[in-house]
């Protein structure tokens, strides 16, 4: 038997479950083995995947609740790496700017782009007192002040109308909180119509509710 070695740091988790030959993990007080037949026997792809996953969820019952915290967040700094370093931001960028406007003139709503998640967003405004918009919110935070924001371009609207385009890319990061605000502005007075909210689960964009908010006279 091959075991890991010891470490009570969970930055240690991946490498220490990736490692070549690895049959025995420590991590904090617990330690989980790997049968040196089960290992031998594995002829699949599947049969490993199933090994794998069960070892690292019996790991993870046993962490601490610091342990826990520490393992999300650097499952969560991993997805950000990987939306960073995959696919081609001008591309999926310029693709958006070609079909994620309506006739309207608002932007359509996110999707998921490999590990990002693509939103657009802008104003089309017929004079300086009156404009229909739609924006993201990221967490509760507007996306342009979002930490989370990878990237942001903007275009003048098109056309006659005045206004903006943006599409902003988020990482595909699970558990983010995303609303699409749709709203308009009538002599100065802003208001909210709609609103629609996701939140990444399982590396999907999975809608939880829409509501329409209707406004007092």
């Amino acid at each position: 038997m091959k075991p890991c070695a010891t470490s009570n740091v969970p930055a240690e988790l991946v490498a220490a479950l990736t490692a070549n030959g690895c049959t025995e993990v420590f991590f904090g007080h617990s330690a989980l083995e790997y049968p040196a037949a089960m290992m031998g026997g594995v002829t699949g792809m599947d049969d490993t995947d199933a090994l794998f996953a069960d070892a690292l969820v019996s790991m993870i019952r046993e962490m601490s609740d610091d342990e826990l915290h520490n393992v999300a967040e650097i499952v969560r700094q991993v997805q950000i790496e990987r939306a960073v370093g995959n696919g081609d931001e001008d591309a999926i960028i310029a693709n958006a700017f070609e079909m994620a406007f309506g006739r309207d003139g608002l932007a359509v709503l996110p999707w998921v782009e490999g590990n990002v998640v693509v939103c657009p967003g802008g104003m089309v405004s017929k004079s300086k007192a009156s404009h229909k918009c739609r924006f993201v919110s990221v967490d509760d935070t507007w996306i342009w002040e979002s930490h989370l924001l990878l990237r942001e371009d903007k275009r003048s609207s098109p056309g006659t109308d005045e206004g903006f385009r943006a599409v902003a890319l988020l990482p595909l990061v699970d558990g983010i909180g995303i609303d699409v605000v749709s709203g308009k502005a009538r002599q100065g007075q802003h208001s909210v119509d709609h609103v629609v909210s996701y939140e990444i689960r399982g590396g999907e964009l999975v809608e939880v509710s829409q509501r329409t908010v209707r406004q007092r006279h």
